[in-house]
């Protein structure tokens, strides 16, 4: 059925009177018709006369019998979904939202109708989730209406309504999983949704990712996603648990490896190093063997970098390192490049040597993290007049810190999606001269989108050691964080700063909350402080430390950072005990609520000791603008010379040691010699003035001349 012919004209003219005038009349003339009052009322409708609508139809229902009745509505429902659907195509779609609530009024258990008007209220932002439950959609589906029913609707209407991650909505997607022919495809949207649901609503995310777990416990993304939120919140027992499962679903070689490194980063991660020793023989191997293949890793379909992050933490041998980081790296472009059947997005920018440059940071990081806490400084003192501040935040959290420090502070500010294609064609359309990535081998979205290169000078810094991609034209450092012979080892041109390679203006402090007498410590006691994350926490270090503690009487050891509590326990105590130190003198420190206390609750140390093979750099920063000695042993690789810079720029020698015996040597002597102390404390408090550590303005002026001479060089190539 359909309108007649003589009022298509009307129609498309939107003179409404007129049709409702024409079915006016043929009802005198064929009054048993009853199509025309349907198309009478419809009129009405549109002429937003909805009483006389209503009252024309439910005149004629009211003429027949149950049998009658239920056709002619039928009909009736029939006619005003056409009207609907036209009114769509003619984007009036307020008039077709009027008229699917006739059609709800008509026929409450209709399903389509119902979402139909989902999405007709999501475009007009009259949608809210309690009305998923109102309309009893689940019921609905539980009650067999998806039988030759439109599933294309269905999952249409759930792939919008994961932008309100609500119970109603986790509900009726739950309710969809159990129907066993549509599994597949709602995991396919939530897949495609997962990273945006987490960053919206994490709370019914992880009850989605749960839930449909539940259904189908081997769904290989989701079980990444549920361990990576283990992670963040730090219940390490269940992403081990994770780590396990997504290792043993693995088997296929490419993403294997990606199993292998995932189980052995969360074992480090947690702390638990005593058992890792063939868990690391198989990581090495399984690189090799990705090497070999010419394969890069994958996760999901998707190129990953990070799985490379290990190993800094495991051992500290500079040239095997970069050695296979540049060769996975170099497979990692290829891969990245061949999916999009691109060598490059870049397009020529004009080589003006003395233009204003534009320069675009991109990081998950600008928040209460090392890396926001230590960029924000340089974001801070950029000189608007010569450079144009772009920051590109990747699916990024925002907090405190990047209200304050860099939403505000940028000529442009974005935060993504993490779809490396979006953000490089981003990035190349704002004519970013130079991109800095913050991040590095932390983050495979941000590895992807230096990978196809959207600027024509790329540059990594601050995150972690370089990633070794070939599209990154830089890695900025000093003198002293890698020595003069590195250059051979790393892909990237090192650009060295002419002071250190970071700078800060110091830190925010808060008041303490942590005292000798909290801690059961004498008032008399020496008190060494470790604290890094379990991924530093390598058992050869420890037991330097031990020796430490052993040799200095009266001294106690207190350990934070992030891990498994009891792994980090068991840790210590089993060390302890080979080494002969009673587990009384051991004290482990809980988590504060933010980063000022934590600042200022490190005054209750005398002396912090640092780890190795990767050592403090943030931490090695509070803890010197805090006047406090550091004990470090000094590496070749980048991650093991941090803390050495950043103590040599603040005119401290004192603690550096080159060996293991001068690592304890420094323990002890920092430990029993009070003057020594107080020698360094006073030095310290003297470089707040003096040092280029603490002078984020002149660091800034550094940062941007090497900018300058690399546009130069750029123009001039």
């Amino acid at each position: 059925m359909s309108w007649q012919n003589e009022v298509k004209t009307a129609l498309e003219n939107n003179q409404y009177d007129i049709v409702s005038q024409f079915y006016q009349e043929l009802i005198e003339k064929e009054p048993l018709e009853i199509s025309h009052y349907w198309y009478l009322g419809l009129a009405y409708l549109l002429e937003a006369r909805e009483e006389e609508a209503q009252t024309t139809w439910l005149f004629v229902l009211s003429q027949g019998d149950e049998g009658e009745v239920m056709g002619w509505t039928a009909d009736l429902v029939n006619i005003l979904d056409g009207e609907a659907r036209r009114q769509v195509k003619l984007k009036n779609w307020q008039l077709s939202w009027v008229i699917r609530q006739h059609i709800y009024q008509i026929n409450p258990d209709n399903l389509e109708n119902l979402l139909y008007l989902v999405l007709l209220e999501i475009k007009l932002e009259y949608f809210y989730p309690q009305k998923l439950k109102d309309w009893q959609i689940v019921d609905l589906i539980n009650s067999d209406k998806l039988e030759n029913f439109d599933i294309n609707l269905l999952l249409h209407t759930i792939y919008k309504l994961l932008d309100w991650p609500a119970q109603e909505v986790l509900d009726i997607i739950i309710t969809i999983l159990k129907i066993e022919s549509q599994q597949s495809a709602i995991l396919e949207i939530i897949e495609q949704h997962i990273d945006k649901i987490y960053y919206t609503d994490k709370t019914n995310a992880v009850i989605l990712t749960l839930s449909c777990l539940d259904i189908i416990p081997d769904r290989l993304l989701l079980l990444y996603k549920i361990h990576q939120y283990y992670i963040e919140t730090g219940n390490f027992e269940l992403a081990l648990e994770t780590a396990n499962k997504i290792k043993n679903l693995s088997s296929d070689k490419v993403s294997k490896i990606a199993g292998i490194y995932l189980l052995l980063y969360t074992e480090l991660l947690a702390g638990n190093w005593l058992n890792i020793d063939n868990k690391t023989q198989e990581y090495y191997q399984a690189i090799q063997n990705n090497l070999e293949r010419c394969q890069c890793p994958m996760i999901n379909q998707a190129e990953v970098m990070s799985i490379t992050s290990p190993l800094a933490y495991l051992k500290d041998d500079l040239v095997g390192n970069r050695r296979l980081t540049n060769q996975l790296a170099k497979l990692f472009q290829e891969a990245v490049r061949k999916k999009f059947n691109q060598v490059t997005i870049e397009s020529q920018k004009p080589k003006d040597v003395n233009k204003k440059l534009n320069i675009g940071y991109i990081a998950h990081t600008l928040r209460r993290h090392s890396v926001g806490f230590l960029s924000r400084w340089l974001i801070h003192y950029h000189q608007r007049d010569n450079f144009n501040i772009h920051l590109y935040l990747v699916n990024q959290v925002e907090d405190d810190i990047t209200e304050q420090w860099f939403k505000n502070k940028a000529h442009k500010y974005n935060n993504l999606p993490a779809n490396h294609q979006i953000i490089a064609d981003k990035i190349n359309q704002d004519n970013i001269d130079i991109l800095v990535d913050l991040d590095s081998i932390t983050r495979d979205s941000t590895c992807r989108v230096m990978a196809l290169k959207p600027a024509p000078i790329q540059i990594t810094w601050l995150g972690l050691d370089a990633t070794g991609i070939p599209a990154i034209d830089y890695f900025l450092v000093d003198n002293l964080v890698l020595e003069k012979n590195a250059q051979e080892f790393y892909q990237e041109k090192l650009w060295r700063l002419p002071n250190c390679y970071l700078a800060v203006d110091g830190f925010e402090i808060g008041t303490p909350t942590l005292t000798r007498q909290d801690l059961n410590i004498p008032a008399d006691a020496i008190t060494y402080l470790t604290l890094q994350v379990g991924l530093k926490r390598n058992p050869a270090t420890i037991r330097l430390q031990m020796q430490i503690i052993k040799a200095v009487p009266n001294s106690y050891l207190l350990i934070k950072g992030a891990g498994s509590e009891k792994l980090i326990k068991d840790l210590f105590i089993s060390i302890a005990k080979e080494e002969g130190i009673d587990e009384n003198r051991l004290r482990f420190l809980s988590g504060v609520a933010n980063e000022e206390i934590h600042r200022a609750n490190l005054q209750i140390a005398d002396v912090v000791i640092d780890t190795y093979p990767y050592s403090g750099a943030t931490t090695t920063l509070e803890t010197l603008w805090m006047g406090i000695p550091v004990v470090t042993k000094v590496g070749q690789q980048w991650s093991s010379r941090n803390s050495y810079t950043l103590m040599v720029n603040a005119g401290i020698s004192e603690g550096i040691a080159w060996s293991d015996e001068e690592y304890i040597d420094w323990g002890i002597k920092l430990g029993k010699d009070e003057n020594l102390r107080r020698k360094v404390i006073a030095k310290l408090d003297e470089s707040r003035q003096t040092s280029p550590l603490w002078n984020a303005r002149q660091f800034t002026k550094d940062v941007e001349s090497a900018y300058r001479q690399m546009w130069q060089i750029y123009c001039e190539s």
